[in-house]
């Protein structure tokens, strides 16, 4: 290795370490803690926040496919009622299974070891 070639290297560490060190970054100003007002009938008064606006439109077809199969279905056969392509139908609905699973919008049962399905909640 070229000994410019090292110290370039060398310089570019030496500049990153020093911008992080926490010499250089800017105080942290800790705000005052304001006094919590006494909740009377939080529950009541908590605003409903509907889960499916929040979804992508994708998210959205993948959920409006799993209700209608309430017995359960797997992803490769929620990609396929979408219309997508025999092999990419799997990888299609995974993702946003994954995140109406996260949600709770959709439970995920195993049923083997490789095998799984999708089913409303």
């Amino acid at each position: 290795m070229k000994i410019s070639h090292k110290r370039k290297v060398q310089g570019k560490l030496n500049k990153r370490v020093k911008a992080s060190s926490p010499a250089r970054q800017r105080p942290v100003k800790a705000k005052p803690a304001v006094a919590a007002k006494p909740a009377v009938d939080s529950a009541a008064k908590a605003p409903v926040v509907d889960t499916v606006s929040s979804f992508t439109p994708k998210q959205q077809q993948v959920l409006d496919i799993v209700k209608a199969n309430p017995e359960g279905i797997n992803p490769k056969g929620i990609g396929l009622a979408a219309g997508q392509e025999d092999s990419k139908a799997a990888s299609w609905a995974t993702g946003a299974l994954k995140k109406l699973t996260e949600e709770g919008a959709v439970e995920r049962v195993q049923m083997a070891a490789n095998k799984v399905i999708y089913k409303a909640s």
